[in-house]
């Protein structure tokens, strides 16, 4: 951790706790700043509250009282999911003051250099081989952000002897003023999260953060396919790596001949890579690109290309039973990530999905379900996706009310060769706290669908 004394003697309010917000309360309160936590959950019923309280920081618990901005403060420290509509946020916005997510604190305090990592889908699986590709090369990987430890945790330890492999959401990315990624990877942009951002200029623009503040001695390895990334990143200061499945680059990376190659010289032959899927061709090239600009080794990045089989939730294969190929992609949370899931496949797929309504339509998921014989859903948006499955010619709709009469159901309107996909195209938060909770009962129920059909 670099040694200064940027926090010592500033107030700060962390406003929301879970994972990022606590460890924020700690490190900042370690730096000498004084802390005061607001957290909505009640005292009595929040522990996390009480150790920090015993640390002598400050707790306000059970309500967001705008007294607090009365306290001359220096810095807000926001959980991500706490919508810049919350009240306290838009009264210290209004009174100038900086309104930042942790990731922000992470980057100041790290000796060690950054790779970051955003898109609307694929972080997860990028961020993941990144890491993988990097662990035998000279600067040791830590991973962090969405897919692991709190990023100030992370940056507090790290040394100039490392680097952070960090996925970052556009919530994270939006709560940043002086974020400074050695290498940024923007992977795609898609229509997602307007319930928090508004609309979609709003969101690419915090999206867009990511690259900010990057200079000619950083770099931003970027999808050349996508557009409004494209267009990002032609305004962008950073050494550009572009990368492209549509088009041949002479620098940058691209497909030809049937392998990956990067500035000419050939990486990979595509039969040699295990990750299925051909949307993760966009992952593996970013991965690619961000990995070798670190050091990764050329051998590593092929090794872990020719083992790696994908991520937990991420188009994750459970099991075949009855010749019946059972696939996990809980984290496709939004239409495009359905998309890309749906269209790995040549067999005929029985989709199961469903979930939180953000107010859109699945009219985009239409050219997508042509392999679909048969949808279940559930959630809150099952009218919405039935509908459009029947503008799609599916046969058969099967409405669920839990993930293991949705397995079985599935199960029943298959024949021997199909695919069983869970790709929900849709936040979790109706039924489940998170995604990986409904991946995990998806699981389960497929694990348990011998004694189910036997009972």
């Amino acid at each position: 951790m670099k040694s200064n004394d940027l926090f010592k003697g500033k107030k700060i309010l962390v406003l929301g706790l879970a994972k990022s917000g606590e460890a924020a309360a700690r490190l900042l309160h370690k730096l000498g700043a004084a802390v005061v936590v607001n957290d909505a959950k009640r005292y009595e019923e929040n522990q996390q509250a009480k150790e920090l309280e015993k640390l002598g920081i400050k707790v306000v618990c059970g309500h967001h009282p705008l007294s607090l901005l009365e306290e001359d403060l220096d810095l807000v420290v926001k959980n991500p999911g706490i919508p810049y509509s919350n009240p306290i946020i838009k009264e210290a916005i209004h009174r100038g003051l900086s309104v930042v997510t942790e990731i922000e604190i992470a980057s100041l305090i790290s000796e060690a250099e950054i790779v970051a990592i955003t898109g609307s889908n694929g972080k997860t699986t990028t961020t993941t081989l990144i890491h993988e590709m990097l662990k035998t090369s000279e600067r040791e990987p830590l991973i962090a952000g969405n897919i692991g430890t709190v990023a100030c945790e992370v940056a507090e330890e790290a040394t100039n002897s490392q680097v952070i492999v960090l996925e970052v959401s556009s919530f994270q990315l939006l709560g940043t003023e002086q974020f400074k990624p050695k290498v940024s990877v923007f992977l795609n942009l898609f229509d997602a999260h307007l319930d928090y951002h508004g609309t979609k200029d709003e969101y690419s623009l915090a999206k867009a953060k990511i690259t900010a503040n990057q200079s000619k001695e950083d770099y931003l390895v970027y999808n050349m396919d996508d557009p409004i990334v494209r267009e990002i990143a032609n305004k962008s200061n950073a050494t550009l790596i572009p990368f492209s499945v549509k088009q041949r680059l002479s620098k940058g990376l691209c497909i030809q001949q049937d392998s990956i190659f990067y500035n000419g010289q050939s990486i990979i032959s595509l039969d040699s890579i295990v990750l299925p899927g051909a949307h993760n061709l966009e992952n593996i090239l970013a991965a690619i690109g961000a990995a070798l600009t670190v050091g990764a080794r050329l051998q590593q990045v092929r090794h872990v290309l020719q083992t790696f089989s994908g991520v937990e939730h991420r188009l994750q294969f459970v099991t075949d039973y009855k010749d019946r190929r059972f696939y996990n992609d809980s984290k496709a949370t939004n239409i495009l990530a359905s998309q890309k899931a749906l269209e790995a496949f040549e067999q005929p797929i029985v989709l199961l999905a469903g979930g939180l309504d953000r107010g859109n339509d699945f009219d985009d998921l239409l050219p997508s379900l042509g392999n679909v014989k048969a949808l279940i859903t559930f959630g809150e948006t099952k009218d919405k996706l039935a509908k459009t499955a029947e503008e799609a010619n599916v046969k058969t709709i099967v409405y669920a009310d839990g993930m293991q009469e949705a397995v079985l159901a599935a199960f029943e309107k298959s024949e021997a060769g199909d695919v069983i996909l869970l790709s929900p195209a849709c936040a979790s938060w109706d039924q489940y706290k998170t995604f990986e909770e409904r991946g995990e009962r998806f699981v389960e129920a497929v694990k348990s669908l011998e004694t189910t059909l036997q009972s």
